[in-house]
């Protein structure tokens, strides 16, 4: 069916003009930014796989060029499947909202999330192992009981709270303050905050200096997170030709992880402000052409395919599926009925069951369906709640730790107000149902009796912390009840303090024996 010229001069001027009105939009232009959103992401994690953390505190340099061909696509979902987290991990909600409808508890979400097949890395891990041992959402996802909090999880798994809720961001922001903490909390949980609004602004406007300033709205001033990327945006405006300037002001000022203990003292960062921000350079200095808002945020590294993926799907958005340029849709028809690995859902399924969705929101928050014309009523975003992961904690050693002579227990004594300690008890791929029961003793009290699994599905991230702690010296030791010859392989701890450590560690006892 052909849209009246009236409707179509109507949209193109209320696109511009948002500001809590009611804005009216055809049913095949929602699904088509609602293809664009889907297909977007979809092609920017196949662009930006090959180099996922291969650039690490570093971007990539102009020299080396990036790969894309006809056919990649389609090769890619056939024989790496696994790549696609950022895709199978967003139809794990999806799919529990098409069973259980709008309403469905975060119970409903959390167990389909805590025992799909798919194996699982940092605060996501994290979350899984404490929600199979009875730790609920959302004190799954707080800081305390996960070190990943901060990390970039559901950042990359909240694109479906966007398109779901289009010119709806607080509507985004509820839906996330229900999923989203499951896994994440503080600015790990801010990451999927703002991705959402960002996606749910991109049905509405079409200026992308606008959708990434307005969906920042939503996040606390307070909070590093917004500064962070307040920065960026300040940034641009000061650098408009230059990314690289850009990349180097986050580098300079937020490149220096808290919590992550695989990013500590390291160039590794899957820290989500960082990497947001790395989102929003791609989207800025790309400014709307799809191929260098690919490559400038696959460019700046880190995790260099989640980063063109949120980048790419919100930029697919505001497109909209029909104007991704062709080159970038290569093989994506070939494979839009191919079901994404862990799921029975491809991205046929997803574009229809999305649209679903969004209208069901719609009607929910006040909208209006007649027909094809679709009666959006759109929201003024609103700050969510002031939360802060690892408040009051710096690190300030990474050190080795070793087995105690009898090798049924690791100890180490430090001096601080917190530790996490690294290590391992599965090996990838492993299925095995066997688990170390272990007793953690800090100062010789007993304070926790941990069970690790050596299945790499249901695996402890960490084998221990504590960060609560009295500020002194402490002792620490992880018991093994049950040692086997494989042993659990223990890696190096991270200690905290109440203070950072600024320049040289002076050690006045290590000179004097000199």
């Amino acid at each position: 069916m052909k849209k009246p010229i009236l409707f179509v001069v109507f949209f193109c001027a209320a696109i511009h003009l948002y500001a809590q009105k009611n804005i009216v939009i055809a049913k095949d232009q929602l699904k088509d930014k609602i293809m664009g959103g889907w297909g977007g992401q979809t092609i920017g994690v196949t662009f930006g796989g090959p180099y996922e953390f291969q650039f690490n505190g570093t971007f990539i340099g102009d020299y080396q060029a990036l790969k894309w061909y006809d056919g990649y696509l389609k090769n890619t979902m056939l024989n790496n499947p696994g790549l696609y987290d950022d895709l199978y991990m967003d139809l794990t909600f999806v799919d529990v909202f098409e069973k259980y409808g709008l309403n469905a508890p975060v119970d409903s979400f959390a167990n389909a999330f805590a025992n799909a097949g798919y194996m699982l890395w940092h605060a996501n891990q994290a979350a899984r192992y404490n929600l199979l041992h009875s730790i609920k959402a959302p004190n799954s996802g707080y800081w305390m009981n996960n070190p990943h909090a901060d990390c970039i999880d559901y950042q990359i798994e909240a694109d479906f709270a966007g398109l779901m809720t289009p010119g709806m961001p607080n509507t985004a922001s509820a839906i996330s303050d229900k999923i989203g903490h499951i896994m994440n909390y503080g600015d790990g949980w801010y990451g999927g905050v703002y991705i959402g609004a960002m996606y749910s602004l991109a049905f509405i406007s079409n200026d992308i200096k606008y959708i990434v300033s307005e969906a920042l709205k939503t996040i606390p001033p307070q909070s590093e997170f917004y500064q962070c990327i307040n920065d960026v945006i300040k940034s641009y405006k000061k650098y408009p030709a230059d990314w690289k300037q850009t990349w180097l002001e986050v580098q300079r000022k937020w490149a220096d992880d808290i919590g992550c203990p695989d990013g500590v003292f390291v160039p590794f960062n899957i820290d989500a402000k960082v990497n947001a921000a790395y989102v929003v350079i791609g989207l800025l200095y790309g400014n709307g052409d799809f191929t260098k808002t690919l490559e400038i945020s696959t460019r700046c590294g880190q995790d260099a395919d989640c980063n063109p993926s949120s980048a790419g799907g919100i930029l697919g958005a505001i497109l909209g599926y029909n104007k991704i340029p062709a080159y970038w849709k290569m093989g994506l028809k070939e494979a839009e009925n191919i079901n994404f690995k862990y799921t029975t859902m491809s991205l046929e399924d997803v574009y229809r069951v999305g649209l679903k969705h969004a209208l069901q929101v719609i009607e929910k928050n006040g909208g209006q369906i007649n027909g094809d014309k679709i009666t959006i009523k759109t929201q003024q975003p609103v700050p969510v709640k002031f939360e802060k992961s690892f408040p009051g904690l710096y690190p300030v050693a990474r050190s080795s730790v070793k087995w105690s002579d009898n090798k049924d227990e690791i100890s180490f004594d430090f001096e601080g107000t917190g530790f996490a300690l690294k290590g391992e008890t599965a090996r990838w791929g492993s299925s095995s149902d066997s688990v170390y029961n272990t007793e953690l003793y800090i100062d010789e009290k007993l304070v926790e009796s941990p069970k690790l699994p050596v299945n790499f599905t249901t695996r402890r991230h960490e084998l221990c912390w504590k960060y609560d702690l009295p500020k002194g010296k402490h002792t620490v030791r992880l018991k093994i009840i049950n040692p086997s010859k494989d042993g659990v392989r223990v890696g190096q701890v991270i200690i905290y303090n109440d203070k950072p450590v600024n320049g040289i560690l002076y050690n006045a006892a290590a000179e004097k024996k000199q």
